[in-house]
This record gives C-alpha cells, structure tokens and sequence, in this order.
C-alpha cells in the first residue's frame, strides 16, 4: 500500500503511550478508521521514528510505469539500512513472508537488511530457514518483542541486537530477546 498522508498524521499524533495504547487494539482486533493491517504498519514505523531513526513511510517500486513492489517501509538507523514488512495476522508467518522479503533484498546494496514483524510470531519452518538466505539477512520479530519493545520504548535498540547477534552468532532469531517474547 502506497504512504497515505492522513495515515502518517494519524500516526505521529501518537507517542509512545499512544503506541502502546494501539498495539492493546491491535491485539484485541479492535482497530476502527485503519484498514486492515494498517495500523500495526503504521505503529512499527512510528515506533522507529519516536527511537530516533529516519523512517520512509509505505511506499511502492515501479519501473516502466508497472508496480513491481509494495514496501511497508524502510528504516535507517545508525549504520543499518533496512526494509520493514509487517504482518497483522492471527496465522503464523510463514516462509513464503520471508521469501518475498529476500526476493526484494536481492534487488537492493548488499548493506540492506529486512525485518519482517508479526503480530502473530512464526512458524518454526519459518525461523529456521530465515537463518539460510545469505547473503541476505533477515531478522524477525513477533509481536511479543514487538511489545516488549513499545513498554521500554526503545525498539532501534532491539533491531540493533538482533543484528548483532546475527553478525556473531549467526541466528535469526537471538536467544537473548526470546526470553522478552
């Protein structure tokens, strides 16, 4: 879905009580004036924004006047570049989630990460074989980090770790933060 400006005006009123107060809706389905799925791709970019990163709001890819992606967003934070695609869904994400997202890393700087945030958290397919896209990277969060993060309103920092972890140790999803989810 393109940026819509009244989206990101409703958004950015919201700070991190506001967020937090949101992520509460989302959880219980009750988010009325927000498309589906919207509000939870609103919310992790305005989480970004508040933590100090440079947020690109949804956007889409053309060439040759044709749409060839819809991104949710992109956040720079620090020396990370990184593609955002969030998923509100009561299902697990799977594989084919994670594949898009390498699919449009493919097409980017070596540099560029993803992050794919589910509401729902994954399926365990998914988290093992995100571990297997290099030289892509991948990282996950499931709404459990996610809210983890909103409570100590600092969510660069778990992005920050979870690159971390995945420079040394080479797993997607970091033993430090399944512990916060």
């Amino acid at each position: 879905m393109a940026r819509s400006p009244d989206y990101v005006a409703r958004i950015r009123g919201l700070g991190w009580a506001g967020l937090r107060d949101l992520w509460a809706r989302i959880s219980a389905g009750h988010t009325p004036g927000w498309p589906p799925g919207t509000a939870l791709e609103y919310l992790v970019l305005r989480a970004f924004e508040l933590d100090g990163a440079e947020v690109r709001w949804p956007f889409t890819v053309e060439i040759s006047d044709e749409t060839v992606e819809q991104i949710d967003g992109a956040v720079y934070a620090g020396n990370l570049a990184c593609l955002i695609e969030v998923k509100d869904t009561a299902a697990k994400v799977d594989i084919e989630v994670l594949a898009k997202m390498r699919n449009q890393l493919l097409r980017r700087p070596a540099t560029a990460i993803g992050m794919v945030v589910s509401r729902s958290g994954f399926t365990p397919a998914a988290t093992t074989l995100s571990g297997f896209f290099a030289p892509q990277t991948v990282l996950l969060m499931p709404g459990a980090e996610l809210e983890h993060a909103l409570h100590n309103e600092s969510i660069v920092s778990a992005l920050t770790l979870k690159f971390r972890e995945r420079v040394e140790n080479g797993v997607p999803h970091p033993p430090s933060l399944r512990s916060a989810g």
